[in-house]
């Protein structure tokens, strides 16, 4: 305790994740519990007076947000983040490098027209990720208003250099590193390609307590669809582990890396899962020197959500399959077990006011055995005065066998054997390239791949990317033919159609190449909309000239005037450029940051070394880590 007494070397940070605002927000009861919680956790930060607010993505639930949800992140960024406390902490990076992307390359609390008391650093998650033909999502409209700062962005798909943003507050320096989520396999792949680089500072690399925050599965869900821990360099002190919303904030140390991983969770229950029925917290995390303290705080908006399993196979004595009136001792069962859930939940809201009045409750039934299930509707209604979810507290599943088919018909309900509320997510992509592999051989591909219609179809669904399977076709025909005239092949169909299966399965078995075909049709896809509003747009300015010119000129409020007006107005001064120039931002009139003399210091203190071939790491030598 001693340790980490607040003093001018001990960074305290507030690290959350996963906060979904606007999670069903139409939803009468649970509306608003997205936007109660980031307020109490915003309300932390202020007490606590955190250096800085660490945030591992997803901060909105859509990609894109409604007005509303938009309208109430603004309001509680500007009523708790802005105000005169300055900043003790100084930014020694090339900031031109960490916000690259922006328009507004530097950290918003060295913004002169900006009084920031807490910044905030946020990656972007799988849900608030850029998209478009400007690659833009949510969190940048927040970074443009200076409410937050945007990080960890990658738009190359051959290579990732992570650039870390170096921090410095009295002897401690923080650098931290952000990788906004990127589609699981594809960064496996990356990985597994050394095509990820983490840079690390020149000047005394082990003096400084490397913080890096991720998105990406950390469980594994199938061969390739996860970031396994062993493939982050050894060199990183704590990584804070978003997506995951399973509550582990505690640090647990990787034996192997030697680094320990703190997982938040999300701050709303997004699927009745058991995971999600973890206690929800946050995290204050002390930093001094190279030691540091992870203090949890429990959330108390967050809705309780209680869960339970039955068997029924396990309760012979109470249960016969046989026995007419086996599903009404059912019904009762499971009504005094959802009391029991109800019980509890009151309890711990007694000690606790802030706490939403109805609970979440899930009651799983597994029905194995011969059971029938009772009507989940008219269940649900007895309890839609007391449960936040009175549609979903009963749900009933059984293990079935596997059974080898001889018919190769796509059973849909094997696929999809749980509801998303489960956990279990089935993508688009994955849905495509079952079907086909399933299908009879008639309607199977013959001249496209399953990956490829399966990612343009995830595009077009996501990105709303509607050129995108057009565009694929188009470009893996053109490919084809080019293939085939190179080949000179005869002009007989059973020939054309031997080589088109030889060239598809050569395609296939490259998986780097068909990425890149899939990234020039979305490339296409989005050029193709850009030409289109352009052309839109062009034709919507003629018809307001010709409108214009139709104009009697008797109106002070016509066109041409309005034209006129635009262009007279000329710019007050230049910003100059950021981190060279002589007038440090740092040395604002709050008295934040360093001088002139030190900006011009730091500027040279960040160095990229080369990267050797070999290692994904860019250091010389490899420090021990001190946890």
């Amino acid at each position: 305790p001693v340790l980490f007494r607040d003093d001018e070397d001990t960074f305290k940070i507030l690290i959350a994740t996963d906060i979904h605002l606007g999670y069903l927000e139409k939803d009468p009861v649970r509306g608003n519990d997205t936007f109660v919680t980031l307020n109490e956790i915003l309300d932390h930060a202020q007490n606590n007076e955190v250096d800085f607010i660490l945030l591992g993505g997803d901060l909105f639930h859509e990609n894109k947000p409604s007005r509303k949800t938009v309208h109430s992140c603004l309001e509680s960024l500007r009523k708790y983040c802005m105000g005169d406390r300055p900043v003790q902490f100084e930014i020694l990076s090339d900031q031109a490098v960490n916000f690259h992307y922006s328009k507004f390359p530097w950290v918003n609390y060295q913004d002169e027209n900006l009084n920031i008391s807490i910044p905030i650093f946020s990656i972007h998650g799988n849900h608030d990720d850029p998209t478009g033909a400007d690659a833009l999502c949510a969190l940048d409209i927040l970074s443009c208003a200076g409410l937050l700062n945007h990080f960890g962005r990658s738009t190359s798909v051959e290579k990732i250099d992570i650039s870390p943003i170096l921090l410095r507050k009295g002897r401690t320096k923080i650098a931290l590193y952000g990788l906004g989520a990127i589609p699981d396999e594809r960064l496996y792949r990356m990985f597994v390609n050394k095509q990820v680089t983490m840079l690390r500072p020149k000047e005394d690399e082990d003096s400084w307590f490397n913080l890096f925050v991720i998105h990406q599965n950390r469980s594994k869900h199938g061969a390739t669809n996860y970031i396994p821990e062993q493939f982050l360099d050894d060199f990183i002190d704590l990584v804070v582990w978003g997506h995951e919303h399973e509550c582990k904030i505690a640090p647990s140390q990787n034996e192997q890396q030697r680094f320990y991983v703190s997982q938040p969770g999300s701050s709303v229950v997004t699927s009745l899962s058991p995971g999600e029925a973890v206690k929800k917290h946050i995290g204050l995390l002390h930093v001094k020197g190279k030691k540091m303290k992870m203090q949890k705080i429990a959330l108390e908006t967050v809705r309780t959500f209680h869960m339970e399993d039955i068997v029924l196979a396990d309760h012979p004595d109470l249960f016969n399959p046989d026995n007419p009136k086996v599903t009404q001792a059912i019904q009762a069962f499971c009504m005094e077990k959802v009391e029991l859930m109800l019980d509890k939940a009151e309890r711990e809201r007694l000690g606790n006011p802030r706490q939403p009045e109805k609970p979440l409750i899930r009651l799983r039934v597994d029905y194995t055995g011969g059971f029938e299930p009772f009507s989940v509707h008219r269940f649900s209604q007895k309890y839609v005065d007391r449960v936040a979810n009175p549609k979903d507290i009963i749900h009933f599943f059984r293990h079935r066998e596997q059974k080898e088919k001889d018919d190769s018909d796509l059973n849909f309900g094997k696929l999809v054997s749980r509801p998303a509320s489960e956990g279990m997510t089935l993508r688009v992509e994955d849905l495509v390239k079952q079907y086909f592999q399933t299908a009879e051989k008639k309607v199977q591909l013959s001249l496209l791949t399953e990956r490829g219609m399966g990612e343009a179809v995830q595009e077009f669904v996501d990105k709303e990317e509607k050129d995108a399977i057009e565009e694929l076709v188009k470009f893996q025909l053109e490919k084809t033919q080019r293939f085939l005239k190179e080949r000179r092949t005869d002009a007989e169909e059973e020939k054309i159609d031997e080589e088109v299966r030889k060239f598809r399965e050569s395609r296939k078995k490259n998986t780097e190449e068909e990425d890149e075909e899939v990234r020039e049709a979305m490339t296409r896809a989005r050029a193709h909309r850009s030409e289109d509003t352009v052309l839109v747009a062009a034709s919507s300015d003629e018809e307001l000239m010709d409108t214009g010119m139709k104009g009697t000129g008797d109106s002070d409020d016509g066109l041409p005037a309005t034209l006129s007006r635009g262009s007279g107005r000329a710019r007050g001064r230049a910003r100059g450029a950021r981190g060279q120039n002589s007038t440090a931002r740092g040395s604002s009139r709050r008295g934040r940051g360093s001088t002139s003399q030190e900006t011009a210091t730091s500027s040279r203190t960040y160095k990229p070394v080369s990267v050797p071939a070999k290692n994904m790491s860019v250091m010389d030598g490899r420090p021990s880590v001190c946890p």
